[in-house]
């Protein structure tokens, strides 16, 4: 975990503090926010609370030394935003990881749950990294990606033991597991995880990944299902499955373009199955995927249109 009281080599107060309009909230906290947890600041210049919230989040943000970001947004300027987001009063601060809202709270608070507060944000988008013992890890990485899995699992799992929190470690027993095609037994090394790690965004990537991996042993033939959407392109149903397939089939691009597809037409559809298809797609992939960021932004558009 970071810590928040970290300053050398600290980032430009500039570069993690911005003041945002509607023009940039795109670039600046949903597509940041890919990359790095973006905390959004809803205030007003006549705002009192904000003015004693405001300089107590920007010095927590700062001596998080570069591990999130902050986004100032004023509302009277900025109403539209602040409608979406559904701020009906201020200050409301959120925080965006990877496109999305993921914890915030209203009203002015004492420093030290701004500073809890800011400290869940850098732990969900993965904390400070750990270099004890990233070598080894990386070899292990290598290893898996060369298809030496029981070397892989070895080492993961030495690394598991000499250090029981490490969550890439954990990750890759699980990730060896899929390559073998024992899916219940990577279920079974994430279900044994640690608390401490067991929500970290790599143990969910794998969850998603086991169940991407479950939906494809039931997935229909790619060019039936797209038969049957070309006939039909109303039938949600059989693009839904459609994109299943072709997610199995490894066309993970193609896969998001027909859940988009979905989502474009009736967001509501099936309780929002497409839209979490869509997170469980982006879950199980890199963050830095083009494929994830790519479709991020199209979904964000979409929910911010």
């Amino acid at each position: 975990m970071i810590e928040l009281g970290q300053t050398q080599n600290a980032p430009a107060a500039g570069d993690l503090i911005k003041d945002v309009s509607e023009a940039d909230f795109m670039t600046e906290v949903v597509e940041m926010s890919q990359t790095v947890p973006v905390i959004v600041d809803f205030w007003a210049p006549w705002c009192g609370p904000c003015k004693t919230l405001g300089p107590v989040l920007e010095a927590a943000v700062t001596r998080a030394n570069g591990a999130v970001k902050m986004a100032k947004v004023n509302v009277d300027e900025n109403q539209m935003i602040a409608g979406q987001l559904r701020v009906q009063s201020i200050p409301t601060v959120y925080a965006f990881w990877q496109g999305q809202p993921v914890d915030g709270f209203q009203g002015a608070v004492p420093p030290s749950e701004i500073d809890a507060f800011v400290a869940r944000v850098v732990e969900a988008g993965g904390g400070a990294p750990d270099g004890g013992l990233d070598e080894a890890l990386d070899a292990a990485d290598e290893m898996l990606e060369e298809g030496a899995v029981a070397d892989a699992a070895q080492t993961y799992a030495a690394i598991a033991q000499e250090d029981p929190n490490n969550v890439r470690a954990y990750a890759g027993m699980a990730r060896a597991e899929i390559a073998l095609g024992e899916l219940d037994q990577a279920e079974a090394i994430l279900n044994g995880a640690p608390a401490e790690i067991a929500t970290a965004p790599e143990i969910e990537a794998i969850h998603a990944q086991i169940a991407l991996a479950r939906q494809a042993a039931d997935a229909g033939p790619v060019a039936e299902l797209r038969a049957a959407v070309d006939a039909d392109p109303s039938d949600h149903q059989a693009r839904f499955d459609l994109a299943q397939a072709l997610y199995a089939n490894g066309q993970a691009e193609e896969a998001v373009d027909e859940l988009l597809a979905i989502f474009r037409a009736d967001r509501e559809w099936n309780d929002g199955a497409a839209k979490a298809q869509l997170f469980t797609i982006f879950e199980a992939l890199k963050p830095n995927d083009p494929v994830v960021l790519n479709g991020r932004r199209k979904l964000s558009s979409m929910i911010f249109a």
